[in-house]
Formats: C-alpha cells, structure tokens, sequence
C-alpha cells in the first residue's frame, strides 16, 4: 500500500464543527482534479465483511447536511460497543451506489474519535466535489461498512437554475407517535434537499403519570432521572434515542440536510434572559439557577454540534453561549433561489407579558410590551445580516427558514379576542414591522418564509399593517407569503389547548375569520410538506401521515396543494 499523503488533510479547529481526515485516495491529484473519477480506485484498501451488519458499529446510521457548491458535512457515530481506541475510520465517495466510480478514500485517524465527543465524526468536503450534483458515500471501521448515503452539492451561485423542490419538516417528539412520515419523505422521488425547521429532539423524558404515555414504547427515561434535559449526558440521550429510529435514518441517508433548532433543542419557550445574562427558560427544573442555566445552554448547543451534521461558527474557548456558537447562515441555490436560515432561541428578548402563568403566553389578551422597540427576537446583528441578505440578494426567490409562526394569530374567546401563541412573532410585533417595512421599501420581490413550530398547517400573506386590508387586495401592504409546515407527531393546537375553561375554535373558519390574511388552516393532521420553486411559481404541498401506524406505509395523503406566481403576492389552488 502506498503511503498516506497529507495533500487531502483538512482541519478546522474547534470540537464539534469537523474532524480531520486524511485524503488517501490512490489518486494524489489537485482538488480540481478530484471532481473526475479515480481511474486507478482501489478498492481493496477498504475490504469489508458483506455478511456483517452496518448496526453492529454505526448503530445510528450516517447523515449529510450544510451543501456547499463544493462539499457536504458527512456524520457519523461509532457504536462505544465496538469502539477501539485509536482505531482509524475509513470513509469512500462515489458517482454510483456500487462505488465503481470511486472520487474520494480518505480515513480519519483514530485519536480524533474519542468519548468526549460522544464518537461522533464530521467530515467537512468543501472543495472536494462538483457543483449541483448527486454522490454516494460509506464509512467503514473494524471490517464493518455502514449503508450507503447520498448527497448532493449546491449549483453555483451564478449557475441558471428552473427548478429546485425542497422537504420541510418540523417538531418530531419521539414521545407522541412514529416516523412513517420519515419512512415516506424517504421515498420521494424528487426532493433535492430537507430544511428541518427546529425541534430535532424534545428536551423532555416521558410523562409516566396516568395517561401520559400515548405510545408506551417510545418512553424516554433521562440519564438525570429528571423530567427535563439537565446537561450534556441527557442532550446526547435525546439525540441517541431518537437517531435509532429507523425511519429517520432512512430520510438522513437518503438527502443532505439543512437544520436549525428551536426551543427545544434546549428547553421549552427559550430565550435569553439579559436581566440575568443567561438562559431563560420559564417551565425548567432549573429555571431559577443563572449559572446552571448558562451551562445548560452550552451543553444543548454543543450536542446540536456533535449530532447535526452543520457547518457552523464554534469558539470552543468561548464560556459564553452567544459567543460559543453561531447557527444562522445562508445557502445559495444558483440564480433561482437563496435561503436564510434564523436562530430565533439564542439572541431573543423575553416574553412580553411575562411566563408565570399560562395566559402570559398563549391564549393571552395581550400587553403593550409587544411592541416595545427594545424587545428583540433575532437581536440586531442577526436582523441586520437577515435584512442586508435578503435585499442584497440578485436570486429570484428569497427564502426564509424561521422557526416561529410569523404573522398574527388571534382568535376570539368568549366575546374577547386572544394571542394563540406570544412564544411567536406576535410577542415581538416591533422588530416584525420592521423587517416587513425594509423589505417593503426596498422593493424586495418573491419573498417566501417557512416556518415550524406551531405544529400546524398553515398557508398567509404576510404584511406590512395587518388592522387595514381584510380582503387582501394592496399590493403595497404585503411583503411575502409564509408557509407553515405541520408537525412530524408532536401535539397539535386542539390538544395543547386542551383545558377545562378555555375554549378556543381552531376550524379553518374560525380561524381565517379572526384573520383574514390566513389563507389556509388546518391544525389536525400531521407529516410534513414539499415546497418547490421554479420559474414560474412557488408550490406548496402538504402530506397527512398517520402517526399512529409503526410501518413504512403509514397512510398518506396530500392534504392541500398551493402555489404563489412569481412576481406577485397572492396564494392560489394549485
């Protein structure tokens, strides 16, 4: 065998973002060179046992994620069954699923899988790869090859793109029903990329009170005992338990990811608390603990790093959680369409009308902190990137990945009208008004935001001054449309607001005649959606699954189908 070259290495410093790796391919060429098949591959330096199986030591199977024209961020993890200390990783990049047209052998070496990482490994390829295409990839350690993935790179920026289609998905508590929404995004036949809205992992063990457990064997037991995530070793828990389900690795194998978090990646209805200078998190056991809450904070962002394949900013000597990490980035897919992807968690004020009691946040009349200019959701560094960004950007579509329900939403309750959700862009109504007049003033066309969070479908013109214009008709008020996608199985909005005394209407009729910019409504099914864009139009699909059925053909069907012209604010039947 001939020896390693170093020409291939690669290392970004700081744990959690990448792993360096060796490039050992037989073919010692130019980065340029490599985007051509090998034509001497040799296979035998990466033999593997064909009657093992890939669970025996990748156990979580392997995931891609963050495209870039010239790469992708591979992940995987070592089973610590199977783990040998300073046993070296194998990994392989192919133009075909039988990797007879092998690109890139390379190895990582054994000191840089290590406990403290959990065993984790992220492989960075930028610059390795060709534009806007599809590759195969494997790793191999101890005579054991995991399944095979595919990924695919960005266009360039300059490249003419028609068409570009996209899943989203959302809020997929392990706890409240099965993957077959997983297993059927997995078959689609022509998604490019997943952009998954937040809500990876839900920070809680299950409820084991009398009828707090709907789906007895998908219980979670934390590590800490407790009923909520209380460091490190709970975080990595979460993302274990929920990485084993098959169903998901099938859809991580299948496409390169786009992620972001939401609350709870870390705890529910999250901020920060700049009071106290450290997390805010109202309903935690350790609500009341400033500096256990920092560390909290620290420790969900560094298992968000080691299990989501993302290629982010990490300082690993920063003993701060806003300067420890930085997730909000962009991806740029040619000519056709450029996405922005929000952190809406770390960087946000606190709630306006306070967390002590449930009417502060939902279902709530309401106070005139919400508009209080002082009050932020993104902080300003972010909202002035976001908005730089969007009007800067020459891509037909402008795109934006936010967590949180963006328009109002309000609904009337015993002759008073009620905030759903102050969580949302309802409790920060200021920096929204300004981020629509910017857009709004600087002519931005095509804007198109998809959100999470609310474990709904919904489909609203977004505007400037939501009080005038209940038909919908002046141009000159609107700035984009929003497209919610629903939840993978967590609860939905009749069975959040489940409470003895309250009653709330979540009928689509209800609904849009409380708000009429809503165009579309429909809280009572789960899956997840489809939005492609092309040259003519933006197409929303919306895909019911059954959460209740353990089995790759859950039933599905398509719930509604929408579409938006290009150059023009307006939601049609598609």
């Amino acid at each position: 065998m001939d020896k390693f070259t170093r020409r291939g290495f690669l290392w970004l410093s700081g744990v959690g973002i990448v792993t360096p790796y060796i490039s050992i391919s037989a073919n010692a060429a130019a980065q340029s060179e490599l985007i051509t098949p090998l034509t001497n591959f040799d296979p035998s330096r990466f033999r593997f046992d064909t009657s093992r199986s890939p669970e025996e030591v990748f156990s979580l199977s392997i995931a891609s994620g963050d495209p870039s024209p010239t790469g992708v961020i591979l992940w995987t993890r070592i089973d610590p069954r199977v783990w040998a200390a300073g046993e070296n990783l194998s990994f392989e990049v192919a133009l075909d699923p039988e990797f007879k047209q092998g690109l890139i052998q390379g190895m990582v070496e054994g000191n840089n899988i290590q406990p403290d990482r959990d065993y984790t490994v992220k492989i960075d390829l930028d610059g390795r790869l060709s534009p806007n295409r599809s590759y195969y990839y494997r790793f191999i350690y101890r005579n054991t090859a995991s399944r095979i993935g595919r990924c695919r790179t960005l266009p360039q920026a300059t490249e003419s793109v028609s068409r570009m289609k996209f899943a989203v998905v959302t809020c997929q508590d392990f706890k409240n029903g099965y993957y077959g929404a997983f297993s059927h995004l997995a078959q689609e036949s022509d998604v490019d990329f997943v952009i998954h809205l937040g809500d990876f992992i839900y920070e809680t063990g299950s409820d084991t009170s009398e009828g707090g457990v709907p789906f007895p064997d998908r219980q979670i037991v934390l590590p800490s005992g407790q009923s909520a995530a209380i460091g490190l070793t709970d975080y990595r828990h979460l993302y274990r338990t929920y990485r084993a389900d098959p169903f998901l690795q099938h859809a991580l194998e299948r496409y390169t990811w786009i992620n972001i978090w939401d609350d709870h990646e870390t705890a529910n209805d999250s901020y920060w608390d700049y009071a106290r200078d450290t997390l805010g998190a109202p309903d935690h056991p350790l609500a009341n603990d400033a500096a256990r809450l920092r560390q909290l904070k620290l420790d969900s962002q560094r298992a968000w790093t080691e299990y989501l394949p993302a290629r982010v900013t990490i300082n690993n000597q920063a003993t701060h959680p806003h300067q420890y990490l930085q997730i909000y980035r962009k991806f740029r897919f040619g000519n056709l369409l450029e996405l922005f992807m929000t952190d809406q968690r770390t960087y946000r004020s606190s709630h306006p009308c306070g967390e002590g009691r449930f009417v502060d946040r939902y279902a709530s009349p309401g106070c005139g902190k919400q508009s209080d200019s002082n009050r932020t959701m993104l902080g300003r560094t972010q909202r002035d990137w976001l908005v730089q960004g969007v009007i800067g950007s020459n891509a037909l579509w402008k795109v934006w990945g936010n967590e949180v329900f963006q328009a109002p939403l309000r609904l009337t309750q015993t002759a008073r009208s009620v905030y759903i959700n102050l969580d949302s862009w309802d409790g920060y109504t200021d920096e929204r008004s300004y981020i629509a007049r910017q857009f709004k003033q600087a002519a931005v066309r095509n804007l198109i935001v998809l959100t999470g969070d609310l474990h709904t479908s919904l489909a609203s013109l977004l505007k400037i001054n939501y009080t005038i214009d209940p038909l919908n008709i002046l141009q000159s008020n609107m700035v984009g449309v929003e497209f919610m996608t629903p939840a993978v199985t967590s609860a939905n909005l009749g069975q959040f607001f489940d409470i003895p005394g309250l009653s709330l209407d979540f009928s689509e009729l209800a609904v849009k005649l409380t708000n009429p910019h809503i165009r579309f409504f429909d809280s009572s099914h789960w899956g997840y959606s489809t939005v492609e864009f092309n040259n003519q139009h933006c197409e929303y699909t919306v895909f019911d699954i059954d959460k209740a059925e353990n089995n790759a053909s859950a039933r599905k069907r398509v719930r509604k189908r929408l579409r938006v012209p290009l150059n023009n604010i307006k939601i049609i039947e598609s």
